[in-house]
């Protein structure tokens, strides 16, 4: 593999690093600096097909709603790798529930990059 590629395969893992640390902080401005302003998002939720959304206006919409059911949020990478300009992570999400019971979740995320930026995110969950 040429340096240059391989740069471009360890940026985009970056990216996506740098992406769960700002959603681990609940943080919003932080998270849309890694995504393309015409990003999309292809969620599980609601099942079974779940929805798709475009745009960062719309993205922080998701996000904000997303933190306020789930307050104490936080992911866990369980694996990360990268082809070309796509990144595939593997995580568990925890949380508390209203009842303050511990809740997990476990799934995957495969990004698509563009100039740097994630242009696309496309979520699985298994449950």
């Amino acid at each position: 593999m040429s340096p240059a590629r391989m740069e471009k395969l360890e940026s985009a893992l970056r990216t996506v690093l740098a992406y769960n640390e700002a959603y681990n902080r609940q943080d919003v401005p932080g998270m849309l600096q890694h995504l393309s302003e015409d990003c999309i998002f292809d969620e599980p939720d609601p099942p079974p097909q779940g929805r798709r959304l475009q745009g960062q206006e719309a993205l922080v919409i998701f996000i904000q709603d997303h933190f306020a059911r789930y307050p104490q949020a936080h992911l866990h990478i369980e694996e990360a790798y990268g082809m070309g300009l796509h990144c595939v992570l593997r995580w568990q999400r925890e949380w508390q529930d209203a009842a303050g019971v511990k809740q997990h979740l476990r799934g995957v995320d495969i990004f698509k990059f563009k100039d740097g930026l994630i242009c696309e995110k496309f979520s699985y969950v298994k449950g």
